[in-house]
């Protein structure tokens, strides 16, 4: 298997933003193939096989790496904007460089604590973080 990217099905505002990294890796200059990337909610996997628990995947997304490495959150959405053409995989580096972590870290904290509020979103999408 390639690479995955793994999010809350039961979250709508968390369902369209994956469909539109797969929009974006699938795009003319992205480098996702049939392949290379899975974009999946967590509840059609076994968790187990990426090492990973429920709460882990209500409260993030992650991106798997190929040999099995986690990245969750900012750093996981950084790795899924890497895959797409410019100028999101200029995006996913600066999310992932160290001079942006200290800030896309908290706002991506802060999104997945609110994202029953965006657009998108139903009452499953409220965490108790």
């Amino acid at each position: 298997m390639g690479c995955v990217l793994i999010y809350d099905g039961d979250c709508g505002f968390c369902t369209s933003s994956a469909s539109w990294l797969m929009r974006v890796m699938s795009a003319p200059g992205g480098v996702a193939s049939d392949d290379s990337v899975v974009v999946a909610p967590w509840q059609s996997l076994d968790l187990d096989e990426f090492g990973l628990t429920e709460e882990n995947v209500t409260t993030a997304a992650y991106w798997v790496d190929p040999d099995g490495s986690l990245h969750r959150g900012h750093y996981g959405i950084a790795k899924a904007l890497r895959f797409g053409g410019k100028p999101w995989s200029l995006a996913g580096a600066v999310i992932a460089s160290p001079a942006m972590a200290w800030l896309a870290g908290p706002t991506y904290a802060l999104i997945a604590k609110n994202r029953h509020r965006l657009p998108g979103s139903t009452d499953a999408c409220k965490l108790n973080l």
